[in-house]
């Protein structure tokens, strides 16, 4: 039996009423498991059931070993609450006839949400997906390169700097630091940690954030505030908040009444929210802002970045991706990168503006006649597999390989070979002849003994 604050049962129960005692026995259950697959990737995983509210969402029997899984490295999945993904409805439902998405996740790690909606927005779109904290940020690159899209940047910087690319998303996403309640049934360290003061303190943070990314939202833009939280102080009542204090109004999602979800606890607000005991998944909460104020326009000028084009000895990269012409091939300190025509203005304004950890696909880097092509290329679902040699791994060798112990791979291709997995690329080997280099990047191996 999980042992709650007694306040914290005192505040839930004046929410819940007579569903009370229903919630309770649900947070004494088993939490669900459940991930949402990469239609781009190859997945065997099959499910006991889909999430209602997400195309590629499954329900799991029970929590298995991904790190021993090969396609869980190759961004064939992502373990995601079910819950979260009701993100998809809500851009669904308001961008279905926009071509080109200027999107910011500006909390955005690990990166559940981040890979989602790079899966849910259109190919001409950019996600500039954020963490304020440095190794964070590190960890949301790392997800977000093994999802493989390229249309994405990911920056380390604080709200506030944000200010600076006035009037420039059409979508902004706020999965807000909260005080976790809707995690209590997972997580015992979220339970110990919680307190009045700090859900007052989260929610006057999350009212700092809120505030500081409202000016980068273009005029009809929509803000989609969410967090895994019951209390109504970090959730309606921020909602509110934005609404009496700025040109902000509720934008309603359509919903099925077969999810559970329960709607709209505050008259003329447009909430969502998840509770075990109706819905399948954890505790979550997720409200949409519209912007009414047309006071304000982004000066969007052509700007440069420190970058010039690939030599012309160098042009076989180009071959590297499929569907080349989409994108331009530029050089930075001998590294190339490619970066769809469409959003190479904004990329370049967002690399001038914030601290960015990178943009578009780095392809490699030159080394004197040499080039070595990157992890980021491998992950890319856009690269050109038919010209490179690829090793079909069985999973021990696949685990081996992801493990950075050096085996020796047959192939008969000198120089750079994919290592595949159930038909997904895991990484670059080099066979030398007599060996093979294995490739993969060491900060990332699996640190798990291998048997």
């Amino acid at each position: 039996m999980l042992t709650l604050p007694d306040i914290f049962l005192q505040r839930t129960k004046n929410i819940l009423n007579n569903e009370f005692d229903d919630f309770i026995n649900a947070l004494n259950g088993e939490p669900l498991v459940s991930l949402r697959k990469n239609s781009q990737k190859n997945t065997d995983i099959s499910g006991c059931g889909n999430v209602a509210w997400c195309d590629n969402g499954i329900y799991l029997q029970q929590r298995a070993s991904f790190t021993l899984d090969p396609d869980f490295h190759a961004g064939a999945y992502y373990i995601q609450e079910a819950s979260s993904m009701f993100l998809e409805q809500a851009i669904k439902q308001n961008f279905q006839n926009k071509n080109k998405i200027i999107a910011l996740d500006l909390c955005a790690a690990p990166g559940g949400k981040s890979t989602h909606l790079l899966s849910l927005l259109p190919e001409n779109s950019l996600l500039v997906a954020n963490d304020v904290i440095r190794s964070r940020a590190k960890i949301l690159y790392e997800n977000v390169l093994k999802w493989g899209y390229s249309n994405v940047a990911v920056t380390a910087n604080d709200p506030k700097d944000f200010s600076q690319l006035e009037d420039f998303f059409d979508l902004i996403l706020i999965d807000a630091p909260c005080s976790g309640e809707g995690m209590f049934r997972k997580d015992n360290k979220a339970v110990s940690e919680w307190s009045v003061d700090n859900v007052k303190l989260c929610a006057e943070r999350q009212q700092r954030i809120l505030a500081d990314a409202w000016k980068s939202l273009k005029y009809n833009g929509l803000l989609i505030y969410c967090t895994c939280t019951y209390n109504t102080d970090e959730n309606e009542e921020n909602v509110k908040w934005m609404i009496d204090n700025f040109d902000a109004k509720s934008v309603q999602v359509k919903t099925q009444a077969e999810w559970g979800i329960t709607e709209n606890l505050i008259p003329e607000i447009f909430s969502y929210r998840f509770y075990p005991h109706k819905t399948k998944g954890e505790g979550f909460c997720l409200s949409v802002l519209r912007k009414s104020d047309s006071s304000t326009r982004f000066y969007e000028k052509k700007e440069n970045y420190n970058q010039k084009n690939i030599p012309k000895n160098f042009d076989f990269v180009r071959t590297y991706l499929s569907d080349s012409e989409k994108y331009n091939f530029v050089i930075s300190n001998d590294v190339v990168k490619a970066v769809y025509k469409e959003i190479a203005n904004e990329i370049n304004i967002v690399s001038n503006r914030l601290r960015c950890l990178s943009a578009g696909i780095t392809a490699g880097t030159i080394k004197g006649k040499n080039f070595v092509p990157s992890h980021a290329l491998a992950m890319s679902v856009d690269l050109n597999r038919k010209i490179f040699s690829k090793i079909n791994a069985d999973r021990l060798s696949a685990l081996k390989f992801l493990h950075k112990d050096n085996i020796h791979f047959n192939s008969e291709t000198i120089g750079y070979n994919l290592v595949c997995y159930n038909d997904n690329v895991l990484g670059w080997v080099k066979n030398i002849g007599n060996r093979t280099n294995n490739l993969y990047p060491q900060e990332w191996r699996i640190l798990m003994d291998i048997k």
